[in-house]
């Protein structure tokens, strides 16, 4: 018979790992949507213009992906009328309700318009998009960083951090969205603009921790000092600093390191891909599930198990399957019916 420690109690997590994949999507979604919109008023031929079919894949990929995930999360998808029989517009989930549909539909009518070529449209679907791409980030940052239970959530820079690695997560999808693009598209592919914006996103990323640390050294951010106690009270957490410390230096290296003349390799392009999709990904699995398991009360840490059926491995094995094909048949159709060139409507 298994002994339970009465200070280290097992509770059940509030978010399963469906949540992890919900803003893992969402957050490459919403910052995909930002860059394409910056991306729809480039010059024809331009290194903009030929990122933006990377952009558009992933954006629409994603953009369908993220609800689903959502929908999972909720156990019976029907309850999702709730949100609009009962409103309640203090709570930033029942804002995402309304929010989350808006930038569905706006990211479905602008890769549309691009694959029908209607420039002048396009580039004004793209500042409404760009507007709604901002609220589903504020939504989504806002729903963790209100909760004051939990002081590594409740903190400004978490919207910041998760929109930051979310950019992160969505240049390494175009990198590897690239390579099944159709030939026209992918030999054009400007490799190096994307990792220009990988210097600047990491710049920024660095940025945020410098004032997380200046502030929680000043004893203006409770969340570095939680961070703190944590490090210096459980083995695992110290395991995974290192680990991040380690991934970020490896991110770091290939993002700046020189190439001269030379352009990213397939090999470079695909391991800079992986690192960044993964850096965001882990990101969220730490700060969703890993810190549901540090104990609001009590001496130890919560024991939460991850299941193997739907609401655990398989479900998001599940997810990934899903884009996989959503990849395949939006890369598949863009070979087919590759759509018209971009023209002033």
């Amino acid at each position: 018979m298994g002994i339970i420690e009465l200070l280290t109690p097992a509770y059940e997590a509030a978010w399963l790992p469906w949540a992890v994949q919900y803003f893992f999507l969402i957050g490459i979604a919403a910052t995909t949507a930002l860059t394409a919109s910056v991306l729809a008023f480039g010059k024809p031929g331009s290194c903009m213009a030929r990122l933006l079919p990377a952009a558009v894949v992933v954006l629409l990929t994603a953009c369908i992906a993220a609800p689903v995930s959502l929908l999972a999360d909720l156990h019976q998808p029907g309850r999702f009328w709730h949100f609009y029989a009962n409103p309640t517009p203090w709570s930033w989930m029942s804002l995402g309700a309304y929010l989350l549909p808006v930038f569905v539909v706006l990211s479905l009518l602008f890769s549309l318009l691009w694959w029908q070529g209607k420039q002048g449209l396009l580039r004004l679907v793209a500042l409404l998009l760009a507007l709604s791409a901002v609220s589903i980030l504020v939504y989504t940052g806002g729903e963790m960083a209100v909760i004051k239970a939990r002081p590594l959530w409740h903190t400004l820079l978490l919207p910041v951090n998760l929109a930051l690695t979310g950019w992160l997560g969505s240049l390494g999808a175009m990198l590897l969205v690239a390579r099944w693009l159709p030939a026209n598209w992918r030999d054009s592919f400007p490799a190096g603009l994307v990792r220009r914006m990988a210097q600047l996103c990491t710049l920024v990323l660095l940025a945020a921790a410098v004032t997380w640390a200046a502030l929680g050294a000043t004893g203006q951010e409770p969340s570095f000092d939680a961070a703190l106690q944590l490090f210096n009270e459980f083995g695992a957490w110290r395991l995974a600093l290192l680990g991040s410390i380690l991934g970020g230096v490896l991110l770091l290296a290939m993002v700046w390191r020189p190439l001269g003349q030379k352009s990213l390799t397939a090999g470079d392009q695909l391991l800079l891909a992986v690192l960044m999709l993964a850096a965001s990904w882990v990101f969220r699995w730490t700060v969703f599930m890993a810190v549901q398991t540090v104990p609001k009360f009590g001496a130890g840490l919560y024991l939460q198990g991850i299941s193997w059926g739907s609401d655990g491995v398989l479900g998001m094995v599940g997810v990934f399957g899903l884009v996989a094909a959503l990849l395949a048949m939006v890369t598949y159709a863009l070979e087919r019916y590759p759509g018209k060139p971009l023209a002033s409507a």
